[in-house]
């Protein structure tokens, strides 16, 4: 695939006049995805797809275009030329962007992610082997993706991430379910088996009735499930140079110095952990760190090409919605084996959603618990809980209630597909609170 691109770039080249210039992002993918449903496979299938969006500029002008390519290159080096004609026919009645900058410096980058992983036929096996006996629905996703940058000025940058993700629920009666993931560039059978263990556990519990407790304030433990969640909503522009110069974002009172963190909350987006290109649509190559919360101050953000442009200041390859894209919370001493013993007496919480704002300004979050949240005594699982609300700042939970982070982390891997396989994640510990406001 990576020489299939640099052919079908070096081609363009050859096409383009001295008063022009290109871009062009390549996303593709050869996934195979296999839905269960009462641990049964219910709907095998594999996507190959090739998506290719070229952006023709004329000095600070642009116009750009995406098309489907069929990884044969007669055939996708017409559609091509087809489409360079049709955007050169319409540059012409557009207006300059002031905001518009492109990468001069060529930077080449080629990260293929090592991975250890077997055939979509053996992982099957093991999940069904796992899920005997049992309701299981789930969804595996498996496959290679590609990303690659080209330019007229010569750069060219490529990223490989051979991966597994597995999403699966089990469920004990009408609503009542455990959910989990296996995710990552291994598939150890091992630690499926293990973590697959540790759901059918907590699926006994739920035999158990339900209660309901008062609304109130109570400790907590968030799993790194429960905490992306949480990390997703302040990463919803709370990240981006743009809203916090525009003053939108959910952090602008820690961006003022207001508020604070706890010390022991670091942030960073960090490229090197291969669930991301290090490079941009436009070209730009994020540094292999960006720190975002440092010691719970906020000292960095995301910095898109064009806020840079706006604002004055470097990018650090950020993309147009300045998010990050490979989110990495630095771990903290508590071992998830004694994460019950710490906890006490409090909620255990395993999943979140429906996730919003009650109070952007203060970073206030409103959601529900979902499937397996459990009541705690004295270090001990006592029953399942039945949904909460809850309604509370993300300054006091990561803030002055925050009493400790895991030692261990776990990968989050993006498990979207709409209209293509996501790239993306992030890597988290689980956290424990003092206090967590459930109101409802």
């Amino acid at each position: 695939m990576q020489a299939y691109f640099q052919q079908l770039t070096h081609a363009l080249q050859q096409q383009i006049s001295d008063t022009e210039s290109f871009t062009c992002w390549l996303s593709a993918e050869a996934t195979d995805f296999v839905r269960f449903n009462r641990s049964a496979i219910r709907q095998p299938g594999h996507v190959a797809q090739i998506v290719l969006r070229l952006q023709l500029l004329q000095g600070q002008t642009h116009v750009s275009s995406s098309l489907n390519l069929s990884g044969e290159m007669e055939k996708d080096n017409v559609s091509v030329r087809d489409t360079l004609n049709m955007l050169r026919e319409q540059i012409g009645d557009l207006p300059a962007d002031p905001h518009l900058l492109i990468a001069s410096d060529v930077k080449n980058s080629c990260h293929v992610q090592s991975s250890s992983l077997p055939d979509a036929e053996q992982m099957v096996a093991d999940i069904l082997e796992a899920s005997a006996s049992l309701d299981m629905v789930g969804i595996l996703t498996t496959g290679t993706q590609y990303r690659g940058f080209a330019n007229s000025c010569g750069q060219h940058n490529w990223f490989e991430s051979r991966n597994v993700n597995f999403d699966w629920s089990l469920f004990h009666a009408g609503d009542k379910a455990v959910k989990s993931n296996y995710a990552g560039f291994s598939w150890d059978k091992n630690q499926f088996q293990q973590k697959f263990e540790e759901a059918k556990q907590q699926l006994a519990l739920l035999a158990f009735p339900a209660i309901s407790i008062p609304p109130g304030s109570y400790r907590a433990y968030l799993t790194p499930t429960a905490l992306n969640e949480l990390l997703m909503m302040l990463n919803w522009g709370g990240l981006s140079e743009k809203s916090l110069r525009t003053h939108q974002s959910c952090l602008r009172r820690l961006h003022a110095g207001e508020v604070s963190l706890h010390p022991h909350v670091h942030l960073s987006e960090d490229s090197l952990a291969g669930l991301e290109p290090v490079f941009q649509a436009q070209g730009f190559i994020k540094p292999d760190q960006i720190k975002l919360i440092d010691a719970g101050k906020l000292v960095g953000s995301m910095i898109s090409p064009r806020s840079a442009k706006e604002y004055g200041v470097q990018s650090n390859g950020a993309d147009d919605a300045e998010s990050a894209k490979s989110l990495r919370m630095q771990a903290g001493n508590l071992a998830m084996k004694d994460a019950l013993k710490q906890l006490g007496t409090g909620i255990y919480i395993s999943n979140l959603w429906y996730l919003n704002f009650s109070d952007r300004a203060n970073c206030r979050i409103t959601g529900m618990t979902r499937f397996a949240s459990f009541w705690v005594e004295n270090g001990e699982i006592k029953a399942p809980l039945n949904v909460m609300r809850f309604d509370e700042s993300l300054f006091r939970m990561l803030g002055e209630d925050l009493l400790a982070l895991t030692k261990e982390t776990e990968t989050i891997m993006d498990d979207r597909s709409y209209g293509e396989r996501h790239t993306g994640g992030a890597i988290l510990p689980g956290a424990l609170l003092k206090s967590m406001r459930f109101v409802l």
